[in-house]
């Protein structure tokens, strides 16, 4: 069962987890939360991200992130303002890998034909989300309090962040199909789960050698299930899938990224560097 929290420090809004957060990184305030924070002191006349009265700090679990909070009327005929809440794509990542249920639903959602029903009529289950809001430091603290646990977690922690998923979404919500999408660093235990891994540029480090080698590859799986020779005991990997309009550049841009590193690290062809890391660029081929 789930007990109440015991930590709040601020006045509360439990919020229920939906679409807003994922599809647009952003959320309404309700009227009853803006008075209790005081929102129209704070923030009177904020009704632009570019505006520096907008900018808060966000806090979730152990990391912060920026947030903008801005203030607009909903339509002409109305008299009350209209208070959103705004954050950046790496907060909307981390509420994703947090949220996997209700993000897997709002793309569901997003993919029915029909309209109606609601989709929480025909998929019903609701997670929530504290928001509390420090006025002095004009910080909002998140805290995720109520989890749907997944049908299937090791398929939807999988899914999440997939550049397959990505694609779909970027679809479905009319941002720019040609983006390039970024992973995190990852242990080599990991690599043959990634779905979707095509057309990347790749990094391998070996951490007790110290040892980078960069590489490209049409299919991320099929190539590091191939082996490196350079750096065997490779331990953690990350990569970033390009878009399809520039996977007959992939070779070039993977060149490129091999010789700016070269220009930063120590490597093995004598090209000068400025020896910002302990790292050594480990790659065979860097072009002069």
């Amino acid at each position: 069962m789930k007990t109440e929290r015991n930590d709040v420090g601020f006045p509360l809004w439990r919020k229920k987890v939906d679409k807003t957060l994922f599809a647009h990184g952003s959320t309404p305030i309700p009227a009853w939360a803006g008075a209790m924070w005081n929102i129209p002191t704070h923030f009177p006349s904020s009704n632009s991200r570019e505006d520096p009265a907008s900018k808060v700090t966000i806090k979730f679990g152990s990391r912060t992130f920026p947030g903008w909070v801005t203030t607009s009327k909903a339509n002409p005929t109305r008299r009350n303002k209209f208070v959103r809440l705004w954050f950046d794509d790496e907060l909307k990542h981390f509420l994703k890998q947090t949220f996997p249920m209700s993000y897997m639903r709002s793309l569901e959602d997003d993919l029915s034909a029909e309209a109606k029903p609601d989709v929480e009529e025909r998929i019903p289950f609701w997670e929530f989300l504290d928001i509390e809001f420090d006025q002095a430091t004009k910080t909002f603290r998140f805290e995720a309090y109520y989890k749907q646990a997944p049908a299937f977690p090791n398929l939807f922690a999988r899914l999440v962040g997939s550049p397959n998923l990505e694609r779909v979404s970027d679809q479905l919500r009319g941002k720019d199909a040609q983006r390039i999408l970024k992973q995190d660093w990852k242990p080599r235990s990991q690599y043959r789960f990634e779905i979707g891994a095509n057309n990347v540029i790749y990094l391998l480090t070996d951490s007790k050698q110290k040892l980078l080698y960069v590489g490209e590859a049409s299919n991320l799986i099929r190539r590091l299930d191939q082996g490196h020779p350079s750096i065997l005991n490779w331990d953690r990997f990350r990569y970033d899938a390009l878009p399809d309009a520039l996977a007959p550049f992939r070779v070039q841009i993977e060149r490129m990224l091999i010789r700016y590193l070269a220009a930063l690290m120590p490597n093995g062809r004598n090209i000068l560097h400025l020896g910002i890391t302990e790292f050594r660029l480990i790659n065979d081929r860097v072009d002069r």
